[in-house]
């Protein structure tokens, strides 16, 4: 069952561990497809107690590609996360988002908390222009034009992640690969900006992001140029009785030195819940 059928779309899910244990969605970011998550990464969970759930969000990897002209929102996004919940049968779910990632996480937990048992923000901010800006060099990385072939994707990919990529945590030979094999995966024509036009789309959530009820934790690296870590403490303050991480050394992703802390973070809030028993 790698496809979930929803209203006139598909998105393409993978699972780890067992059905029956505590339920956690990985939500990516901008471009990024499910393997954006680690499969190794998504097992630490699954020793962890979870039954995890990753997948491409809608107009990346497997999932369905939309018109050039589509317009859509984050909202329609936490759809998509909706539904997989609702369709698997697992509600109450942890959920986890990095980077847009976290904006959906966080709309999703503010529009359908009965969906959410814990929400974690990662890497991520609430559309407030005051908070989590970018430098100028990580901007231009993000824009660059779309690759056309596989080694275009990965000097893409190699450009970007000497801007935001946690430094000396990362090869650049199996990055290069990495990016490489995710083109030949997939390479939808526009889907960038279709999805950064949903982020734009959706303006600033200050005030939706604090009525956010569910237990909540927001992540984010001291060093990040993508969003800046005011993004982060930003949303950590809007929510009442959040947790904030903040990660001294970490940039925009989760290098393989940093997974110990945040399987051990988002499993402490789960453990907290009354969703962590099922």
């Amino acid at each position: 069952m790698p496809h979930v059928q929803l209203d006139g779309r598909e998105i393409y899910i993978e699972t780890f561990g067992s059905p029956d244990d505590v339920p956690l969605v990985l939500v990516n970011g901008l471009t990024s497809q499910m393997t954006s998550w680690p499969a190794e990464f998504c097992e630490a969970f699954v020793d962890r107690g979870f039954f995890v759930v990753r997948f491409d969000n809608r107009d990346t990897g497997l999932s369905t590609v939309f018109p050039a002209d589509a317009k859509y929102t984050l909202s329609d996004m936490a759809d998509d996360a909706a539904g997989i919940i609702e369709h698997l049968g697992i509600a109450p779910a942890h959920i986890m988002g990095l980077s847009m990632g976290g904006m959906i996480v966080q709309v999703l937990a503010a529009e359908r908390p009965e969906l959410v048992a814990s929400m974690t923000s990662m890497a991520a901010t609430t559309g407030n222009p005051d908070f989590g800006t970018s430098t100028p060099e990580a901007v231009a990385a993000l824009m660059l034009p779309a690759p056309t072939n596989r080694a275009e994707a990965a000097a893409n990919g190699i450009a970007g992640k000497r801007i935001w990529g946690t430094p000396d945590t990362w090869n650049e030979e199996e990055w290069a690969k990495f990016c490489g094999d995710n083109y030949d995966r997939s390479h939808p024509e526009g889907s960038g900006e279709r999805q950064y036009a949903a982020i734009v789309a959706s303006g600033n959530r200050d005030e939706q992001v604090a009525t956010i009820s569910v237990p909540s934790l927001i992540i984010h690296g001291a060093i990040d140029d993508l969003i800046n870590v005011t993004g982060g403490r930003h949303t950590a303050s809007l929510i009442e009785g959040s947790r904030y991480l903040e990660i001294e050394d970490l940039a925009h992703d989760i290098p393989m030195i940093e997974w110990p802390q945040l399987v051990e973070a988002v499993t402490s809030l789960a453990a907290s819940t009354a969703g962590a028993s099922r």
